[in-house]
Parts: structure tokens; sequence; C-alpha cells
């Protein structure tokens, strides 16, 4: 169905996304941007997929940014076009109502390490290497590397990553916060799969609603913000879920 992509839907409510183009490291190019905007927004509307997991096809690279070849001939007009396009789809990542974890199996440099942090949480082996190199390619990172990476790892450290270009690997990366856990390389995704499928297994808008007040609130007023979890803590008592597993924990406690 996909030329740059394979997704591949598992019985358990996870999904797997594969940006799949291993002999150019998993680059990004226009047509994998255009197919990720489809795709994505099948995912939203998938009600059997509850977790997505996006990862890299190959054992080299996660994304190993936007494709040079491709960037190299556009003008400033055209190079503005392009940066709109990426953060469109890492937008896209951002809001969908399902969590969305990371597989960081290699590179993740400039476009890969924006594309990781857009999602909800950033799994890696320890081979992974993160970056935003731009600067020695004469650009600026332009598909949100400038305004989430702050937002993730703290104003400093994202600045010396921007302005430096250091590409750093899994441990460091863990250490700044970039990473929430990092896994052997051999039986990597198996560890992503068993997370995913922990957070898979619990009610969907329960999860879902949690998902929408920690992006919606994490910049409003914090009075605001606990209204918005309030809301959404109190639409919880009108599902099956809530009377279900309150009951549930009442009955082992009888036991």
């Amino acid at each position: 169905m996909w030329n740059t992509l394979i997704l591949e839907k598992q019985d358990n409510g996870v999904a797997i996304l594969k940006i799949n183009r291993p002999k150019a490291l998993n680059a990004l190019n226009a047509e994998v941007m255009t197919e990720l905007v489809a795709c994505l927004g099948q995912i939203a509307e998938d009600s059997s997929i509850a977790v997505l997991v996006i990862t890299g096809e190959g054992d080299r690279s996660f994304v190993a940014g936007a494709d040079i070849a491709y960037m190299l001939p556009l003008d400033a007009v055209q190079g503005a076009a392009w940066g709109r396009m990426g953060q469109k789809v890492f937008t896209m990542v951002e809001n969908l109502p399902q969590p969305v974890i990371a597989a960081v199996n290699g590179f993740a440099l400039g476009g890969g390490n924006e594309l990781a942090i857009a999602c909800d949480m950033r799994l890696a082996c320890e081979k992974a290497k993160f970056g935003q190199p731009e600067h020695g390619l004469g650009v600026t990172p332009g598909f949100g590397g400038t305004q989430r990476l702050p937002r993730v790892i703290g104003s400093g450290r994202a600045r010396y990553l921007v302005y430096s270009g250091e590409i750093i690997d899994a441990a460091k990366a863990y250490e700044w916060g970039l990473v929430d856990m990092v896994f052997p390389v051999e039986g990597f995704m198996d560890n992503v799969l068993k997370i995913a499928g922990q957070i898979a297994k619990h009610d969907q808008f329960c999860v879902r609603q949690s998902k929408r007040c920690m992006i919606n609130g994490i910049e409003a007023p914090i009075d605001a913000a606990l209204e918005l979890e309030a809301q959404a803590f109190g639409l919880c008592f009108a599902t099956e879920a809530q009377t279900d597993g309150m009951t549930n924990f009442l009955n082992k406690g009888k036991k």
C-alpha cells in the first residue's frame, strides 16, 4: 500500500509503523512525508490501534534525517515550505489520540531526532545516536527541533545540541532526559513491544484522555490545566471500564 512505509498491526492493539528506506538510512523525502500524512490520518481514525510504535526499517537507522539530495536544490521559499511540511507531519504524530513510542534502533539525527521528540516517549537501543547536526549543512533545524527539544531536555542542553551539532550516544541521551529507557540491541524490539502491550491492555478511553490532558495542559496555566484534568477524570465515571475496574478491585479485596 505504501512505497516508503510499512504498517504492521498486531492482535493486542499495538501497531508498528516503519520508515522503509533502509538504503538511504530511512531519510525523509517528499514521498515519505506525503505517505505519512495519509497513513497517520488513517491511524488516528483506527479504533483497533491502541498504541503506535514508530521505528526505522533495518538495523542501522531510525531516521538519519531529511534527505540531503532532496533538499540541496531548494530555494528559500521551497525550503520554508519543506520545513512547514515536516512540522505538519510531526505535529500529526504528536497529536495522535493514541500514545506513540519512538523505538530508536540506530541513527536519529536532524529530522530523525525531531520525529522522536514528537512521540510520547523514546525507547532506544544501546547503539542509538542522537543529534541536531543541521548547522554543519548550513541550515537550522526545521521540523520542530528548536521548539520541542528545549521542552524535552531543557533550554541549555537543547541549545548546546543545536549550536554544536554534537551527536550523542544513547547513554548520554538517557542521562539528559532525551531518552526514557535504553535496552540492549539484542531483544530491543521485544522490550519495546512489551511496554507497548502493557499500555495497550488498559482502557483506550482512559489512556487517550490522559494523553489529551498532558498535551493540552503542559503549556496552559495550572488552574486551567487542572480543570482539564478534572473534566477528563469525571468523564471516566461514565464508562464501563471505571465500573468494572473498581468493582473488580473491591472484589479482589474480599477474597
